[in-house]
Parts: structure tokens; sequence; C-alpha cells
């Protein structure tokens, strides 16, 4: 069978083991159905997910116009620290702004690798924990806007990483920390003005089970621009990665807005 269409980070659904898709205009493909078979993947253009025309991909499947122009690419997106709506200050949409940035976001801990601190918006979990390739998470604070999320970021970077060692999550070396335990730890390291969002007795702790038949034991990332065809058995699919036999990964996330072939 052959699917083509734009590259989308893939959309999922909650289960033993998490469900995934990848949804193109006319087309829909359940991803896990693809495990233990080759299947081909061919590189074909662009399409920015912003302005829809076949310009080169800059970044976040924007072309490099629209990832400095749109307000779903203003810096506050990586850094919610940034956030100013709740000032009702405009970086480049203060609707769009105050849209996204004034609604509840929980900062929550996860194990990938090791620990790590990580923010998003509440209507977003347990998706962010899943695209990020979490085999745990648990949340820490919910607080009323993006801004306040940022802060307890930064401030708890300071004892915990706030990235994802992506080797060691796709080869599923992760630590054996208990995150329940590390939570108890955290309310006198919050900023003073977070302590009274701190979740004391509403916090549930979050296991995720990835449709992984094996995992690669050294990992080569699949790069579209310089390897626009590549064929493989697909072993496994964790966070927005394609796992193949041969070690090979392919990081749908990174090639948004990217149109390509998958046969099968």
């Amino acid at each position: 069978m052959i699917y083509e269409g734009v590259l989308n980070k893939m959309q999922t659904e909650m289960g033993n083991p998490i469900q995934y898709y990848l949804v193109f205009e006319s087309s829909f493909l359940p991803v896990n159905q693809l495990l233990d078979k080759d299947i081909e993947i061919t590189f074909q253009g662009y399409q920015c997910l912003n302005c829809g025309k076949k310009k080169k991909i800059f970044r976040q499947g924007f072309c490099y116009d629209c990832f400095n122009s749109s307000a779903s690419a203003g810096d506050w997106i990586m850094k919610p620290e940034l956030s100013k709506a709740h000032l009702d200050i405009e970086d480049r949409d203060l609707e769009y702004e105050k849209k996204v940035q004034l609604q509840p976001h929980i900062v929550y801990l996860a194990l990938s690798s090791e620990i790590k601190v990580g923010v998003t918006r509440k209507s977003q979990v347990p998706t962010r924990w899943i695209d990020q390739g979490a085999s745990e998470a648990i949340p820490i604070v919910e607080v009323p806007n993006r801004y306040l999320a940022g802060i307890t970021e930064v401030t708890l970077k300071k004892w915990y990483a706030d990235k994802t060692q992506w080797q060691k999550m796709l080869k599923n070396e992760v630590s054996s920390s208990s995150l329940e335990l590390e939570r108890k730890k955290i309310y006198p390291l919050l900023p003073q003005e977070v302590q009274p969002y701190f979740l004391s007795t509403q916090a549930f702790l979050t296991q995720l089970h990835y449709p992984v038949l094996s995992y690669p034991t050294k990992v080569l990332s699949l790069n579209l621009d310089k390897t626009p065809h590549f064929s493989g058995k697909l072993k496994g699919i964790k966070g927005q990665y394609l796992l193949f036999q041969d070690g090979t990964v392919f990081n749908i996330r990174t090639f948004e807005g990217y149109v390509v072939q998958i046969s099968f």
C-alpha cells in the first residue's frame, strides 16, 4: 500500500500499548499495524504547515518567513517563562497568545532517561508525555497561565534536567528513580508565588507503554535531506520516533512539513 502527504507529528491514543496514527490530507495510517513490516519512506518535497507554500522547511514545520512571523512559533513556545499575555503584552498576536498562554498549565516530572522537569498545557496531558517518550510522569503543580509554569520550570532546572537524552530514551535506558518519592521533596524548591498551586493530593503517577518489539543498542538518525529514500523493518514506535531493525530512528517531529510517500 502507498500513502502520501505532508508529515505532521503522529496523533496518539492512550492504551497498552499506545496507539499511533499518521494523518494526511486524504488518508489515515494506523502506524502500529506496520510493526515487523518492511516499509519505505521517500522524500518528495516541502510544504509549510503555516502558509501551505512549497518552501523549504526551516524549523517546527514552518518555512523561514513563517517561523519568524507566526504567533505559534514565538520564543515563549520553547521558553514559557517569556510569556507575557498575562500582562496584556503582545509578542506577535495577543489574541492567539492569550488563548494559549492563559489556560491551566501543568509542571511535571517525567522519566524518559533520567528524571526531567517539563511544562505542558493541561489539555495536552498525557499527549505531551507520550511525545517525549516518557516511561512515567507525574504532575507537580497546576497553574493558571504559562508564565507561572515557565518560572517554575526555570527554578527546578537547578535540580533536574529539562531535556530528554533522546538516545538513551530510544534504547530504553531509563533510570529506576521513583517519581513519587522525588515529588515529595519538591515543595520547598518551588518559587514562593507558585507554592499555593502545589498538587498535594491530586497528583497521580501515569505509566506509559509503547509499541516496541525490540529496542536498538545503537541509534542512527534518518535525515531525509541527506537520505531521501529509506527502507527498513519497523520494530517499534516511541515518542515521535519510528525505530527500525538496523538501528535507524526517524523523528517524525523533526520532519514536519516534509512531503513523503510511505509504502509497505
